[in-house]
């Protein structure tokens, strides 16, 4: 390539991340559309001569990789690492070029989930309470909102998850489901009381009108429909489950886990810290501190534009660190 094909711009040095797939099972048509755009764009970015790095990682939390590992009658941790060598495998296959595929099953990302949390605890934004949910006595656990089903309260339309209807589109707690049953057992759940760690959201709601509205975040739909979640009224968000789990420990409260979205986006820091580990001369400051020039990336899908677009940067405002692009 000549020096010709080159941007005479000044060198920008950008973070770019793809959606972390779930450790569960095999790659779907979605990861691989998902991941083959970002590539094509940091691709472009490279040819341009900026400093360009694309990482990514297995999101390797929550019940669903404990019942799997269960069911193919291994550790959690073994289901997760053969996951992740398939899921390498895979993306090399169609030539994704990653600089660092990681785990948030990490080391890294034990200790960054912990000292965010730790600094959202210590700025008051976690608040507990008490709360009633779904239990499986046959199973002996609490059951996760995608985990049982039941009768929209709404419609009345059947086997309908415990968050929302895919018939009429209404959205409503678990407990209100009509005839609810564990999606485990079959087995009918009983309401069951809990102390859970809630991230108080709420809070945020200036911070997020402002950064979600201004016009350089987003794309202009994407605002829109975050303009329809604000205007209702944001909700603390339950950050916390109950043994058994698969994943990190709450550092102030033993027998409570980080709910695996807490821990899934600090992913991204940790396979970037992992990578800094690794490489001389790139220093993970220099791209998540608040004083950060660099840019920083999301490449992911509407259905999880709640969780990147008021979860993610509210968290990253109150542990003071910086906000993607």
């Amino acid at each position: 390539m000549t020096s010709s094909t080159r941007s005479n711009t000044i060198p920008r040095k950008i973070l770019v991340t793809s959606a972390l797939p779930y450790a569960n099972g095999s790659l779907h048509l979605g990861h691989l559309l998902e991941t083959i755009q970002t590539d094509i764009w940091v691709r472009f970015q490279r040819l341009q001569g900026h400093d360009c790095h694309y990482i990514c990682a297995d999101d390797a939390h929550g019940t669903a990789i404990m019942l799997k590992a269960e069911e193919n009658n291994r550790t959690a941790e073994a289901q997760i690492a053969a996951i992740k060598e398939e899921h390498e495998r895979d993306f090399a296959g169609f030539n994704i070029s990653f600089d660092n595929f990681h785990s948030t099953h990490s080391n890294e990302n034990h200790e960054l989930s912990k000292a965010i949390y730790l600094k959202l605890r210590d700025n008051q934004h976690i608040v507990k309470k008490d709360i009633d949910q779904l239990y499986d006595t046959e199973k002996g656990l609490f059951l996760a909102d995608r985990f049982v089903k039941g009768c929209c309260p709404n419609c009345k339309a059947p086997d309908q998850y415990g968050d929302n209807c895919d018939a009429c589109g209404s959205t409503y707690n678990a407990s209100e489901l009509i005839k609810p049953y564990s999606v485990y057992t079959g087995a009918t759940p009983e309401l069951k009381q809990s102390t859970h760690y809630f991230f108080a959201l709420s809070e945020f709601t200036e911070f997020l009108t402002q950064w979600t509205q201004d016009g350089q975040h987003l794309q202009q739909s994407v605002s829109n429909k975050l303009k329809e979640w604000l205007e209702q009224g944001l909700h603390d968000w339950d950050i916390s489950r109950d043994a058994p789990y698969f994943g990190f420990e709450i550092p102030d409260a033993p027998g409570k886990y980080f709910y695996v979205w807490l821990d899934a986006p600090i992913g991204y820091m940790a396979s970037f810290k992992n990578l800094c580990d690794r490489t001389d001369g790139l220093n993970f400051e220099d791209y998540w501190s608040r004083e950060s020039t660099a840019e920083l990336y999301h490449f992911i899908g509407k259905d999880i534009i709640n969780f990147h677009a008021l979860f993610w940067p509210a968290m990253l405002e109150s542990a003071d660190l910086r906000t993607p692009n």
